[in-house]
């Protein structure tokens, strides 16, 4: 049996136990997290009063103009200073929930505003309320049109897991380090992490088409 496929064969179940327990559960906890910050973001910079568009505008600021390694440094290392202290894995989720959210504010804030207007002045004449409206016209067109841009999103959260070894998780990348610093053969394990996160990324992307496709089939239907 070729070298490589014995390594692979060898250090396959450590990685694929790290994806398990660490990189699945902690990039659907951050995305549920980050997809609820993306809603009231998007909401306050179009509808709030001046101040608080100014308060997400910061935050889109900070965490859009800054390297997510930082954050996670400032978070997990950072904030015991001031006397909050997380586990890193909470310290995880809030920094990839909070830089995502950022993202996917912008993209739920462009799909509302690429709602034609007559479709407002026209639930206006049907006497519909703000509110009806919202619901049953904008947010169905607009949760179909921000679906591509959020799922990449996603998609660049789960490949952004891989940089939580910088605050000691043990995901799949850092199975691949310890791996390749104690067999001397980076080349073959680091590719194997690759194909592994290419694997998941393929299986996200067709989910991403099947959505598209479902949430498509909904609004014309409704």
């Amino acid at each position: 049996m070729p070298h490589f496929l014995e390594l692979w064969i060898d250090s396959l179940p450590r990685m694929l136990a790290a994806l398990v327990q660490v990189t699945i559960p902690l990039s659907l906890i951050s995305f549920a997290i980050a997809l609820a910050i993306a809603v009231v973001v998007a909401l306050t910079r179009l509808y709030a009063p001046a101040p608080l568009k100014l308060v997400a505008w910061a935050y889109l600021q900070l965490f859009r103009g800054t390297p997510l390694v930082v954050q996670l440094f400032i978070v997990f290392f950072g904030l015991p200073n001031v006397g909050i202290e997380l586990d890193a894995f909470p310290a995880a989720v809030v920094t990839l929930a909070l830089n995502t959210g950022a993202y996917s504010s912008e993209a739920v804030r462009a799909s509302i505003l690429s709602i034609p207007r007559g479709q407002f002045e026209a639930a206006q004449t049907l006497n519909l309320s703000r509110a009806t409206t919202f619901r049953k016209v904008v947010a169905p067109q607009a949760m179909r049109i921000a679906i591509p841009p959020v799922a990449n999103d996603f998609i660049d959260l789960v490949k952004g897991t891989s940089l939580v070894f910088a605050i000691t998780l043990i995901d799949v990348f850092q199975v691949g380090r310890q791996v390749a610093a104690t067999t001397f053969e980076p080349l073959i394990m680091y590719s194997l992490v690759a194909l592994i996160y290419l694997m998941v990324v393929s299986l996200l992307s067709v989910l991403q088409n099947l959505l598209e496709k479902k949430v498509s089939r909904h609004v014309r239907s409704t």
